[in-house]
């Protein structure tokens, strides 16, 4: 007798939606593992998780650190370690993607993961506040909203009338198929409370018999008897480690904590396992590589008086657009209320050029197999030049918009870079290389593929090659990171892979 049916390891945007979904069988007894605190209610939550206009970047986080290229500084990568996970601790932008995004994955032999699949699961997850179209959802757990125009600050109005201005299209819905141009962001949220995974699907859950929820506890590995995936070993805050069995495992620790779980375990690349000393459980080269992001920088501006102040929403607007020979929307400039974590320092706006399609991949290093160790994220931004192409264009366009007479209004001008910074190519390539920074998107760690893919850990159910009952629903899984904000299309993973475990366990 096992003790759980299911055990998923992680509460974030893809384990919440897993452990929910499988939970409304009350047959499936579920137990939900995260490392982080859990808050029983909106009510408990502390102010950095209600308050959308700010990101969380220290009461709830992993204490990560990144090295964006090998000119940069490392910097601290920020993740959610809590119930609801990153999606406790963003700026709650609901994108989902492009057709075009989920049918590349099809094309690599992963059929149940093209634009017309995965479709009907964005639809399950939402509650479209804003619209009627036929593809978005009105009875879905998350709530998705557009900031209408009366509602922007003044620096997100002037950017759509800068764009306006230089005749860049307008539209109302970025989650439409065929959407480009300037308009609002969909968000999830009310009002400024961010409504994460966590209020979403667990708080809907709580109440249901078959569901644990299990805080304040690591998962040191997945236990694997015969190649079949049998239970977890754990280790609570006070240090005491148990085995907790289950007939199947999902690991949605997240883009870089579910290849360590799996390093852990005996699963993964060959030289990381004999470097670690870590038995081999099953060889799969791919795991902890083709780390996948958006690369972003944001020149800087300088607000007028009475512009900007620290309670302002950080993000309400942006705009895709395709870049000359470029992909399809493959670049997004994104207006920033404020530039930095709040400080006594004056307050700089910002207009990020983020690379949405990219193309370099980067890695994670593992140090130790101990479970208190982090891996290290290399990420490895433009070392394919296509990358370094996208955000030069971009950079010159934020210029362009941050010259109209729309952005003159609330600015008194550009503080970094300046005109001569611009005109000298050695001077701003190394510029980008040495301040670029992350999207806060990590993927592809742990990335499903078809059989004759040397780099696939998954196949296209999300199952574990060669580790029976054992399947990943996080953006790790993720072949190629999509051209949005990976916060929705996670949650559709989550969606996604609940339906196969339903299916297994009844």
């Amino acid at each position: 007798m096992m003790d759980y049916d299911l055990i998923v390891v992680g509460a974030g945007a893809g384990g919440a939606p897993v452990a929910a979904r499988a939970s409304e069988d009350p047959r499936i007894r579920v137990l939900l593992i995260e490392s982080g605190p859990d808050y029983p209610n909106v009510e408990a939550l502390p102010e950095d998780l209600r308050n959308v206009n700010h990101g969380s970047f220290f009461d709830h986080d992993w204490k990560l650190r990144y090295q964006p290229s090998a000119t940069s500084r490392t910097s601290l990568f920020a993740r959610g370690r809590v119930t609801g996970g990153s999606s406790a601790v963003n700026t709650a932008i609901a994108l989902r993607g492009y057709p075009a995004d989920y049918d590349e994955w099809a094309g690599r032999g992963l059929p149940s993961w093209s634009w017309e699949k995965v479709l009907p699961y964005f639809i399950r997850l939402e509650t479209d506040l804003d619209r009627d179209d036929p593809w978005h959802g009105k009875s879905g757990p998350v709530p998705i909203r557009r900031h209408p125009r009366d509602e922007l600050v003044p620096f997100q109005a002037a950017f759509l009338d800068a764009c306006a201005e230089l005749g860049y299209p307008a539209t109302d819905d970025h989650n439409a198929p065929d959407s480009q141009g300037a308009g609002p962001h969909p968000m999830n949220k009310r009002g400024t409370l961010r409504i994460s995974t966590a209020i979403a699907y667990l708080a809907p859950a709580r109440d249901r018999p078959n569901l644990t929820i299990l805080p304040d506890t690591d998962v040191a590995r997945v236990i694997v008897e015969n190649g079949v995936a049998t239970g977890v070993e754990v280790r609570a805050r006070d240090g005491r480690t148990q085995t907790i069995t289950a007939r199947q495992v999902v690991l949605s620790c997240g883009a870089i904590h579910t290849p360590a779980v799996l390093v852990r375990s005996g699963i993964g690349p060959k030289s990381v396992l004999e470097k670690l000393g870590v038995a081999e459980t099953k060889i799969l080269e791919g795991v902890g590589r083709n780390l996948m992001d958006h690369p972003a920088i944001a020149p800087t501006v300088i607000p007028k008086a009475g512009v900007a102040d620290w309670d302002q929403p950080v993000i309400q607007t942006t705009m895709y657009y395709t870049t000359p020979g470029g992909d399809f929307n493959d670049m997004q400039l994104e207006p920033l209320s404020f530039m930095h974590i709040k400080t006594d320092a004056p307050i700089l706006m910002g207009l990020a050029a983020c690379v949405f399609k990219s193309y370099s991949r980067g890695e994670l290093r593992f140090e130790s197999a101990d479970v208190d160790a982090r891996p290290q994220l290399y990420m490895n931004y433009f070392s394919d030049e296509r990358d370094l192409v996208k955000i030069k264009d971009g950079i010159r366009r934020a210029m362009e918009i941050l010259s109209t007479r729309a952005i003159a209004a609330v600015s008194d001008g550009i503080a970094r870079p300046t005109a001569n910074e611009l005109d000298d190519a050695d001077h701003i390539d190394a510029w980008i290389r040495r301040n670029s920074g992350t999207g806060a998107h990590p993927a592809c760690t742990a990335m499903m593929g078809a059989a004759d893919d040397p780099m696939a850990v998954c196949d296209d159910h999300a199952r574990v090659r060669g580790i029976t009952n054992l399947r990943i629903a996080d953006a790790s899984l993720m072949p190629v990171v999509p051209r949005v904000n990976t916060n929705i299309p996670t949650i559709m993973i989550g969606e996604r892979v609940s339906d196969w475990v339903k299916q297994d366990l009844a």
